[in-house]
């Protein structure tokens, strides 16, 4: 057996790279890497494509496992809320937070700051002004509209056929009269689009 087959060790249930002897004892190392073992040369075999498959998908995910365990994390956090000075509802969840910090209880002291960052926004950032502003939309003189039909005679399926954009409603007629007579398909939906422009007026 060559170094680099993989191969399937029925005693642990795992495929192996194999690498060679190392006395009575086949050396085999995880796929993807990993902690090497020993089996008996007399039981294992070449691992199955499926066996390979499953072991490569088994490396990936450890791989990702193993990333996401020891990589940055996926949100940042940043630091917790502080009380607005002379704001009695700041105070008083702060108050529980310190608390909960004392008490080394993590959920109750996330919960405080959860609490004060809503207090902040609602009560120390102001309201939004919404203004309205009239407006009209108009199409856009300088994009020309497009039409397009498309075949949808058929007894079991839609013919599929298309006349493609076209600038102008004559041509798709055209090539709709063209397609009835090549096919004697008499069923059309057409497609109208055009370009829009929203004007804010003052």
């Amino acid at each position: 057996m060559e170094p680099g087959t993989l191969v399937y060790d029925p005693r642990t249930r795992k495929v192996g790279e194999y690498e060679g002897q190392s006395g009575p004892c086949a050396v085999l190392r995880p796929v993807g890497g990993g902690r090497k073992w020993r089996a008996h040369p007399a039981l294992i075999r070449v691992a199955t494509p499926a066996e390979r498959l499953s072991a490569g998908v088994r490396a990936v995910n450890d791989r990702s496992l193993a990333a996401l365990l020891t990589g940055p994390p996926l949100v940042e956090v940043g630091p917790p809320p502080e009380p607005v000075p002379g704001c009695a509802g700041c105070a008083e969840l702060a108050r529980r937070r310190d608390r909960a910090r004392a008490a080394g209880d993590g959920s109750a002291e996330t919960d405080a700051d959860v609490l004060l960052a809503r207090h902040q926004r609602h009560e120390h950032r102001g309201r939004r002004l919404f203004r309205y502003v009239p407006f009209t939309i108009v199409q856009d003189p300088s994009a020309l509209p497009e039409y397009q039909a498309h075949c949808v005679s058929g007894d079991e399926a839609d013919c599929g056929a298309t006349s493609g954009p076209r600038t102008a409603p004559a041509d798709v007629e055209e090539w709709q009269r063209g397609h009835t007579q090549e096919t004697r398909h008499t069923r059309y939906r057409r497609c109208f689009a055009d370009y829009a422009v929203l004007e804010c007026r003052s």
